[in-house]
C-alpha cells in the first residue's frame, strides 16, 4: 500500500466533489429536482469526508513520542468514523427529508431540466475519472500482492482508499437514480419519482455509511493481519535457527502501514539465552525485509507443554 497513492485518489476525488456540490446544487435550483439536489447534498458529504480523510492521512504520519510509543496510525481510522457520521447526516438524512417532502407534494417548483441533464453528464464524466483513479490504485496494489481485486479490497486495512473507492461506486449508482427520477418526472408530469430517486439516494448513502462505519471501528478495535500475512510471518519464526515451535502468535493494526506482531516462542535446549537473543533480533530483521508494514515485534521465550508437564518432547 502507499499513502502517497492514496492522497492523489482522494485529492481527485475531493476535487470532483466540489465542483459537482455546486453544479448540481444549482441545477437542483434550476430544474426544482430533489434528486438532484440529494446528489449535491451527496457531493457536499463527499467533499467534506475527503478533507476528513485527507486530513487523517497527515495525522496519522505523525511519528511516536512519549504519550504514543506506536505511533499515529490508528488516527486514520477516528477521521474513518467522522467520515461515516457526515455521509449519514449531511448526505444520507438530507435526501431522504427532500425526498419524502417532493413525494408528499411539498417540493420545490422548476421547469428547466436542460442544465440538469448537463450537470448528470458533467457528474457521470468527474465521477467516472475519479472511480478509474480508485481502480487504478486497486489494480496496482493487486498486482503487488497477487490478489484479485475483490478479495484486495476486502482485506485491506486501508480504509481511506477503500472509502474513496466506494464513495465513487455509490456516486455512479446515485448518478443513475437522479437520471431515472428526472426522466420519469418529465414522461409521466408526477414529482413522485423526482422524490423517490432522492429517497434512493438516501438510502444509498445510509449502506455506504453503516459500511464505513463497521470496517472503522473495527480496525480501530484493533484488527489482526490478514491470514496470509500470518502465515508468513509463523513460518518466517519457526524457520529460524534455534526455534522449534510457536505457542501463540498474535498481530494487531496500527494503521494501514502498521502492524505489530507479538508471539510465545520455544527455543531449543541447545542454545543460550545470549544464542536465543541473538536469534530473536534475526527474526526482527527478516520480518521488517519480508514485511515492509511490520513495525513492533515482541519474542516471548516460553518452555515446550511436553517440558512444562515433565513429559517426554
Amino acid at each position: 500500500m502507499s499513502r502517497t497513492e492514496t492522497r492523489k485518489t482522494v485529492l481527485v476525488a475531493g476535487a470532483a466533489n466540489l465542483i459537482l456540490a455546486i453544479a448540481k446544487l444549482i441545477a437542483g435550483l434550476v430544474a426544482g429536482s430533489s434528486a438532484m439536489l440529494a446528489e449535491s447534498a451527496h457531493s457536499v458529504a463527499d467533499t467534506l469526508n475527503q478533507s476528513f480523510l485527507l486530513a487523517s492521512l497527515r495525522r496519522s504520519e505523525r511519528p511516536p513520542d512519549r504519550r504514543h510509543p506506536f505511533g499515529y496510525g490508528n488516527e486514520t481510522y477516528v477521521w474513518s468514523l467522522l467520515a461515516a457520521f457526515g455521509i449519514f447526516v449531511a448526505g444520507a438524512g438530507f435526501s431522504i427529508f427532500e425526498g419524502v417532502l417532493t413525494m408528499t407534494g411539498h417540493g420545490g417548483s422548476g421547469t428547466d431540466v436542460r442544465l440538469a441533464y448537463a450537470v448528470l453528464v458533467l457528474a457521470g464524466v468527474l465521477e467516472g475519472a475519479s472511480w478509474i483513479r480508485a481502480y487504478y490504485q486497486a489494480r496496482k496494489e493487486t498486482r503487488e500482492n497477487g490478489r484479485d481485486i475483490l478479495e484486495h479490497v476486502r482485506r485491506s486495512p486501508d480504509v481511506t482508499f477503500k472509502t474513496a473507492l466506494f464513495e465513487d461506486s455509490t456516486a455512479m449508482i446515485g448518478l443513475t437514480f437522479a437520471a431515472a427520477g428526472l426522466t420519469l418526472r418529465e414522461i409521466t408530469g408526477s414529482e413522485f419519482w423526482d422524490g423517490l430517486a432522492s429517497v434512493l439516494i438516501g438510502l444509498l448513502l445510509i449502506v455506504l455509511a453503516f459500511w464505513i462505519g463497521r470496517e472503522s471501528m473495527s480496525l480501530l478495535i484493533g484488527q489482526a493481519a490478514d491470514p496470509a500475512a500470518q502465515r508468513q510471518i509463523r513460518a518466517e519464526i519457526v524457520g529460524s535457527p534455534g526455534v522449534t515451535g510457536v505457542d501463540e502468535l498474535l498481530t494487531m493494526h496500527f494503521g494501514p502501514e502498521q502492524i505489530l506482531v507479538a508471539a510465545k516462542v520455544h527455543f531449543s535446549d541447545d542454545i543460550s539465552a545470549d544464542e536465543a537473543e541473538d536469534v530473536a533480533g534475526a527474526i526482527d530483521r527478516r520480518l521488517r525485509e519480508r514485511l515492509p508494514a511490520v513495525r513492533h515485534v515482541f519474542l516471548d521465550p516460553t518452555q515446550h507443554p511436553a517440558r512444562r508437564t515433565g513429559e517426554p518432547a
